[in-house]
């Protein structure tokens, strides 16, 4: 049975869509770039977004804690992922890596949430407040890493009560067993809907109609 969305009870999520992440010279690009190509990663994130847009749904970015000077260094127990953000500066504030890819800016009516400190995009953040103030029930969650700020953005709107949708092909991680994992593994515990970027456009055309 096709998943159906009320675009006005929608979000989609757009989780760190960094320069550092999605463009060449990036400082992460490198290592996701395999993965990224395999998926057509690039491509699907403009056309979820594009699709969003046309039908309704609320674009909601969801940013990573951009580097600054001194971040984690009185820390007591930063996690790995930050201990590597503090040692190549991942996402400075103030620099290139640190935009948004140009092709994913926030439009007016979409909404930039507050930074995240770690991997879950609600964590000590106001996305939860934003989405609830406009309504949203439905979250569509895509872009970096699947296995990562994905799933951790995921599970914790699953144990909001928000109803979850993971997109396979507008997400990519630094490994196949890492994609493997994210939607064959552990997303099905936690989303209510896996499915594709054709899939999901079809179903926000078919809710605009």
């Amino acid at each position: 049975m096709p998943e159906t969305y009320v675009p006005r009870r929608t979000a989609v999520l757009l989780v760190d869509p960094y320069n550092d992440f999605l463009s060449e010279g990036g400082k992460i690009w490198p290592r996701l770039e395999p993965m990224a190509a395999e998926s057509g990663l690039l491509d699907h994130l403009r056309s979820v977004v594009a699709s969003a847009r046309q039908s309704g749904v609320r674009v909601v970015f969801v940013p990573h804690r951009r580097w600054e000077p001194g971040d984690y260094e009185s820390w007591d127990h930063p996690n790995p992922t930050q201990q590597k953000i503090q040692e190549r500066h991942s996402f400075a504030r103030g620099t290139w890596g640190g935009q948004f890819h140009p092709d994913l800016q926030p439009q007016p009516g979409d909404v930039v949430a507050q930074e995240h400190w770690a991997q879950s995009g609600f964590a000590n953040t106001d996305l939860d407040l934003q989405l609830k103030q406009h309504g949203i029930t439905h979250v569509v969650v895509i872009g970096l890493l699947a296995n990562t700020c994905i799933e951790s953005t995921g599970r914790f709107a699953m144990e909001l009560g928000y109803h979850v949708t993971l997109v396979r092909d507008a997400t990519a991680a630094f490994l196949p067993e890492e994609m493997h994992a994210a939607h064959e593994l552990n997303g099905p515990t936690y989303a209510h809907a896996l499915v594709t970027t054709d899939e999901l456009t079809a179903a926000f055309k078919g809710a605009q109609a």
